[in-house]
């Protein structure tokens, strides 16, 4: 097929490479010609397919087929560089795509290449070595035959996560291998579920891996399986695939639900995703790929695509340099970490500072149980890891050496950072903190896990306030990737560049914000759920209220707000309302939540799903005359909050650019990348201009240029 559509000017693409290897297989079996792909980097930067890499591929495949009829190859295998096979197409020349004859020609390109393999006369092998996501996952897809490193960890078509679907085969050839149950638990339920990624084990019992290999002799073993998949000494069973239209559709009906009720339907890629498995059961391999085609050429030209690469690059890049910090020269060395509190999350603290760190740590509290209770937590936390073989009997043994606990503060004479998470009461982490500068050196750094009050106002009392820094953690810790790091006022560089360096050996994603009420990502999701409570108390149902709000956090507010607790969700709104007034709402029926000792609004059926409780339901709000918002009314009013307090923040410098408060929503409370986290979605939507009388971000930023 020839085009005449003028190929986007892009920056110099780090081009995956596919050169062959003739490999004489074991037991007569004949020459595998082995294509390796590989970008020259090493590990840390996986495969790719741009357009030049595309072309290669293609180059390659077209000389395995003048060889493979001439008769000098019997079979084709595709591998990767170590550890990675390939993560799908090169994405960072998609900003500069402006017509959608570009974007329909990238999306033929790979099904070009991809259709070439699959039409090879010889049968074809992927070994999937390594990581393989996106167009990798469908390279592999459109071989005969799979091998799978029990060593991968990560194999994914995570594109409607981004706003796009897998576009070079993956809609076609996925369903029709494993059905589309399967299939759309891979291209759907998991992408919309924080970009879930599967493990090797889970590839094979999905059908996807034709073998499960163990990693040390994975190349080795996988061309004795070929050979013996050649010779016939080994039989490839696959499931069958139910393809009765009631089964079919079924699924696909099943899948169009979880979108909705994750996206609002807002999603355009995971709608169009599931509409193209749906037409898989029947559709030729021509047909399916020209819907593709179709399809990648509208969603390259979307808004929702280009604010999911907006986010992947916040993620990828903007999260490694963080925006504000202090030359990282400045940092003290961290070699040994106090942690006043033995609590779940103090424990959390201290688990993760062993690992990440390798330093002994002291846990202290006020009583011998509660200190035994946290370091065991620790000592199970790590026998569980052992348990999985996660860890080595040596490592384990050794990490549970690092952890110790204590009811006097004396151990920490000698630390270099002492952590505080302790009772969120201003008083309490005063007291704390004066004991605690009683006993270390003047270069010891005190930070505060606080997730809402000053630090100012925390270090007031200290001889050397200088040495205070909020290090605020998401729970769970070991999961979240956000840390906030607030200086006080009279936080000095050398504090500052410290807990910068700390927040990166613990491979946390650091943001430098403002010493305001609640920091970034509490403040904006006390705005969020302030405003929606409002509304729910106020007479709109909750399910038409989880409506309007639906793909803005990972889950309905109320679902979110049993994950954090009633009391911290109180506290904060309490402290933010406080601080700033009637704009954040503090909710009486979340008070009686909290005097009733309940855990949520929701409690759990037998099989864990959220349900209504009777009990809270008797406890809401019954206003006098109650006021029934529609979904769109409820949208305007949660959305136009947003933005008042986005822009509020913005010009009291809370942070550094409106880019970090997308990535603090993105990485602290699991605001969607289709939305580019929250600032291009009020752009999109007009919300900015409505609230603000502006745009927040320019245009082509995070959309399409105008």
């Amino acid at each position: 097929m020839t085009t005449t559509t003028q190929a986007p000017a892009v920056p110099a693409e780090v081009v995956t490479r596919t050169p062959v290897q003739d490999v004489a297989l074991p037991g007569g079996a004949g020459t595998l010609a082995l294509v390796t792909l590989d970008n020259g980097k090493d590990h840390t930067r996986p495969n790719t397919f741009g357009p030049e890499g595309v072309a290669g591929l293609q180059a390659t495949l077209d000389g395995l087929r003048a060889r493979a009829e001439a008769g000098e190859i019997q079979a084709v295998g595709v591998t990767g560089k170590p550890f990675v096979f390939a993560v799908g197409a090169d994405l960072s020349g998609i900003p500069y795509v402006t017509q959608r004859e570009q974007a329909v020609e990238i999306a033929q390109a790979g099904h070009r290449a991809f259709a070439t393999l699959m039409d090879l006369p010889v049968p074809t092998f992927a070994f999937v070595n390594g990581a393989a996501m996106g167009g990798g996952v469908e390279l592999a897809l459109s071989a005969d035959y799979r091998a799978v490193s029990a060593g991968v960890p990560a194999f994914a078509l995570p594109e409607t996560f981004l706003g796009l679907l897998p576009g070079w085969g993956g809609c076609w050839l996925l369903p029709n291998l494993v059905g589309p149950e399967a299939a759309l638990k891979v291209v759907i339920e998991n992408p919309l579920s924080q970009n879930r990624m599967l493990k090797a084990k889970e590839v094979a019992e999905l059908g996807i891996a034709d073998v499960l290999l163990e990693p040390a002799d994975f190349l080795e073993d996988s061309l004795r399986w070929a050979a013996g998949v050649l010779t016939g000494a080994v039989t490839v069973q696959r499931a069958e695939v139910d393809r009765s239209p009631e089964a079919w559709d079924a699924a696909c009906d099943r899948a169009g639900k979880v979108v909705v009720a994750k996206t609002a339907g807002r999603a355009p890629g995971a709608l169009r995703a599931v509409q193209l498995v749906r037409a898989a059961r029947t559709a030729s391999r021509e047909d399916a790929f020209a819907a593709e085609d179709e399809a990648l050429g509208d969603l390259i030209m979307s808004d929702e695509l280009r604010a999911g690469l907006y986010a992947f690059d916040l993620v990828q890049k903007r999260a490694k340099r963080p925006a504000g910090a202090p030359d990282k020269a400045l940092a003290r060395p961290v070699t040994k970490v106090g942690v006043v509190g033995a609590g779940l999350m103090a424990s959390q603290l201290a688990l993760l500072f062993a690992q990440r760190l390798g330093v002994p740590v002291v846990m202290t509290d006020l009583d011998e149980q509660r200190v035994a209770k946290g370091v065991g937590y620790v000592h199970a936390e790590v026998d569980g890891l052992l348990a999985k073989r996660r860890l080595s009997p040596d490592k384990a043994s050794f990490l549970k050496g690092l952890v110790t606990g204590s009811t006097s503060k004396d151990g920490f004479a000698d630390a270099d950072l002492v952590i505080e998470a302790v009772f969120e009461e201003m008083a309490v982490k005063q007291q704390v903190f004066a004991e605690v500068e009683a006993v270390v050196s003047a270069e010891c750094v005190l930070a505060t896990n606080t997730s809402s009050l000053s630090i100012t106002e925390m270090a007031s009392g200290l001889q050397h306030p200088e040495r205070v820094v909020g290090l605020h953690f998401f729970n769970p810790v070991a999961v979240m990737p956000l840390l906030e790091v607030i200086p006080g006022e009279r936080t000095d560089e050398a504090t500052l560049a410290t807990g910068f360096a700390v927040g990166k050996g613990l491979k946390k994603t650091c943001i430098r914000s403002k010493d305001s009420a609640s920091f970034v990502v509490n403040r904006l999701l006390g705005r969020f759920m302030g405003e929606y409570s409002r509304v729910v108390d106020e007479g709109t149902p909750v399910e038409v209220a989880d409506r309007a709000v639906a793909g803005l956090a990972p889950m309905p507010p109320f679902v979110l707000l049993g994950l954090v607790g009633p009391a911290i969700a109180l506290h904060n709104s309490e402290t933010l309302h406080r601080s700033f007034g009637d704009r954040f709402f503090v909710s009486p029926t979340l008070r009686r939540l909290v005097e009733a000792g309940k855990r949520g609004y929701y409690a759990t059926d037998e099989r864990g799903r959220p349900v209504p409780d009777p009990e809270v339901e008797a406890l809401r709000e019954k206003p006098a005359e109650p006021v029934e918002l529609s979904v769109e009314a409820v949208r305007e009013r949660v959305l136009g909050a947003i933005a008042e307090e986005v822009g509020l923040m913005l010009s009291e410098g809370v942070v550094e650019a409106p880019m970090d408060i997308d990535l603090a929503m993105i990485t602290g409370a699991g605001f969607q990348f289709w939305n580019g986290g929250i600032v291009p979605l009020l752009d999109r939507e007009g919300v900015t201009e409505r609230v603000l009388g502006r745009r927040i971000l320019p245009h082509g930023v995070a959309s399409v240029p105008a």
